[in-house]
């Protein structure tokens, strides 16, 4: 644990993988700007591994101040006791106020080690974050400027606002696709810090003998439009209609949560609280019943239209467009239209 530091910087850990930086890390250095903004200070962001040419300069295009770089050839690969000492070494001597990891599986593998370490509090899986004062109701001290940790809780049924008054640096993990990526500025200014860390080879107990990386069948977050499927589409084989409709539209297939659990389609597919976020420019939902898990990872789509034959099927209040019906003999009247269009 660190004092309290409103004068620290808002720090994200830049996962890398495969010699580029994971997507997440450029959402959340765009997120970071506006944070630090609010609070009048720098961003900075923690660099490690062995080949890292370009990643700082790329880092400091999206919005970071200082870019912390780590370097040494045993860090080709993420081990979790190296890295969180790389962290750990770089937050107390540095005292930043919040520090973001991506809720992927190194980010949820890495945040909770380093909080330990710390003494630090972190929330997980945040699909929101906002700067504000905050009044601690058990002493009414106002604190000023606390990060609101947002995220859903009880499987999705309530929002939770989280905030930590003074275990710090105030640090989350943030799911994919939640924060939107914004544009990059090459004449960006920002300085490159080279920081020695000591790692003794006892924080190396694994040796990687062969790497297997399998690839996703599915871009849904890089899918202008999306046509998903849910558990009222009633089977693998009419699952062959969303597919259909989805080539008209030249489109991706996605899925609800019950489409995956009933073996209708991969999980690669699944959106939703434990799935992808997505934000597509159309989001067809069809025979989806639009639980506040699966809304929380599609509702920002800039068009929806909904297919269900339950006119109070949840999935309508956040629809734009609502069609109630069976999707049997809706779907085949979209692709028929959308063919003869052409």
């Amino acid at each position: 644990m660190i004092e309290p530091n409103p004068a620290g910087e808002v720090w994200v850990f830049a996962e890398h993988q495969g010699g580029s930086l994971q997507e997440v890390v450029l959402e959340l250095s765009g997120k970071a700007r506006a944070l630090a903004d609010q609070l009048g200070v720098a961003t900075g962001a923690i660099l490690a591994g062995a080949n890292i040419q370009g990643f700082p300069e790329q880092l400091i295009a999206h919005g970071i101040d200082h870019v912390y770089t780590v370097e040494d050839s045993r860090l080709t690969h993420y081990q979790t006791m190296p890295f969180a000492r790389v962290v750990c070494a770089l937050i107390a001597k540095h005292k930043p106020q919040i520090v973001l990891y991506g809720a992927t599986s190194v980010g949820r593998d890495l945040a909770p080690r380093v909080a330990s370490e710390m003494r630090a509090g972190m929330t997980a899986d945040c699909t929101d974050l906002e700067v504000k004062d905050v009044t601690d109701p058990r002493t009414q001290k106002v604190h000023e400027k606390l990060l609101l940790q947002i995220r859903p809780a009880f499987g999705g049924n309530i929002i939770a606002t989280i905030v930590n008054y003074d275990w710090w640096p105030q640090m989350a993990t943030v799911r994919e696709g939640v924060m939107p990526l914004l544009g990059s500025n090459p004449t960006r200014q920002g300085r490159i810090l080279r920081e020695p860390v000591g790692l003794a080879d006892t924080l190396f107990p694994i040796r990687l003998i062969e790497q297997h990386i399998e690839l996703r069948s599915v871009n849904l977050k890089g899918s202008r439009v999306i046509v998903a499927g849910g558990g009222g589409v009633g089977g693998k084989q009419n699952f062959q209609l969303i597919y259909e409709l989805a080539g008209a539209l030249g489109g991706a297939v996605g899925a609800s949560r019950a489409a995956v659990d009933n073996g209708y389609i991969g999980k690669d597919h699944q959106i939703g609280q434990t799935g992808t976020t997505v934000r597509p420019a159309l989001y067809i939902a069809v025979g989806i019943s639009g639980a506040v898990q699966h809304r929380a990872g599609m509702e920002e789509s800039a068009k929806i239209i909904a297919i269900n034959q339950d006119p109070d099927a949840p999935i309508f209040s956040v629809a734009h467009y609502g069609i109630v019906g069976d999707l049997k003999k809706v779907v085949p009247m979209l692709i028929k239209a959308l063919k003869d269009r052409r």
